[in-house]
């Protein structure tokens, strides 16, 4: 025999009034801003208040922040994590500084190479031009590989995810540049920058120059790399921009000779190159003293072009991913 339960009584549904009268009393509430109905309060607590017009401004720029975070941290684990890597950083660039002054310096400074180009007949002015050629080089041909590598993000599956979440895809292939770029350039730029003072060989017109000389760097570098990173997401074979992004671009953008001894039609091509531009402001403002009004000129072009690279850079994006979502396949055409 068994006693009297003692599990409590199911409760009896709502009815169908209590119902009514709950979903008429949503539908009175004025609603959220942003198209949805808060709940109410919970009894004793105070709902936060609105954020303020600032605090909405910098959502972006908080989101853009988080963005660029994760980006460099994910860069970091997967290409930077290893301390051989130091090697290529410095030791490389280093050692092709060293063969290209060497291979240089008799040539230029023993014949008549020295009447056309001055520079070259003083060992610290030619080693001044090539070290600021080799500082240039590895902010932009880093962003080429770093290119080429986030091309890898097709085959393994990870480029879909990333479409797929939250971020901005523009201001996904700037914190993928800027990542490597920060990453790879950091310790080449510490050392050259202390050899420079070191030999004396800097000849400045103030203290100024240094924070502009970072930006002619910094930011055509960044939307370069947001220009490649953009077309070598929606191109089947990277290899082929990266061979012609290798070599070529060093030749035609003066990185180790100048510009002036080249072809007209490679000087033209040079031209279309940020790198070509941010050499002429690096040479100007930290080998030949020019202030800012002779900057002035290299630095509106550089403004112009980087503007124009991130257009681009957005319209290959927006093409691109019209054609997957038309087509179910990552290419431009």
């Amino acid at each position: 025999m068994t006693g009297p339960s003692t599990r409590p009584a199911h409760p009896a549904p709502p009815s169908v009034e209590l119902l009514l009268l709950a979903a008429a009393d949503r539908g009175a509430r004025p609603p959220h801003p942003v198209g949805r109905t808060l709940p109410p309060p919970r009894p004793g607590t105070r709902r936060p208040p609105r954020p303020d017009g600032d605090r909405l401004a910098t959502r972006p720029l908080r989101h853009a922040g988080k963005v660029f975070a994760a980006e460099a941290l994910k860069q970091h684990r997967t290409l930077f994590g290893q301390p051989l890597v130091l090697a290529s950083m410095l030791v490389w660039p280093v050692l092709q500084l060293a063969a290209t002054y060497y291979t240089l310096h008799p040539i230029a400074a023993g014949s008549a190479a020295a009447a056309r180009w001055p520079l070259a007949a003083d060992p610290a002015k030619l080693l001044g031009f090539l070290a600021t050629g080799a500082l240039a080089w590895a902010f932009f041909f880093s962003l080429v590989q770093s290119a080429w590598n986030f091309a890898y993000e097709r085959t393994t599956g990870t480029l879909e995810l990333l479409f797929l979440s939250p971020a901005d895809r523009l201001v996904l292939m700037l914190a993928n540049g800027a990542g490597a770029l920060l990453q790879n350039a950091w310790l080449l730029t510490c050392f050259l920058g202390a050899a420079a003072f070191g030999f004396g060989s800097l000849d400045v017109a103030g203290p100024w120059v240094y924070p502009v000389v970072l930006l002619a760097l910094l930011l055509p570098a960044v939307a370069w790399g947001a220009l490649l990173n953009s077309l070598m997401v929606f191109s089947r074979d990277s290899t082929f921009v990266y061979t012609v992004l290798d070599d070529p671009m060093w030749f035609v953008a003066g990185v180790r000779l100048p510009v002036f001894a080249l072809p007209g039609v490679l000087r033209m091509l040079g031209a279309a190159l940020p790198l070509t531009g941010s050499l002429a402001v690096v040479r100007g403002a930290l080998l030949e003293r020019e202030g800012f009004g002779e900057l002035a000129p290299g630095l509106g072009r550089l403004a112009v072009l980087c503007v124009l690279l991130l257009a681009c850079a957005a319209l290959a994006l927006r093409l691109g991913e019209a054609r997957a979502q038309r087509t179910g396949g990552l290419r431009l055409s």
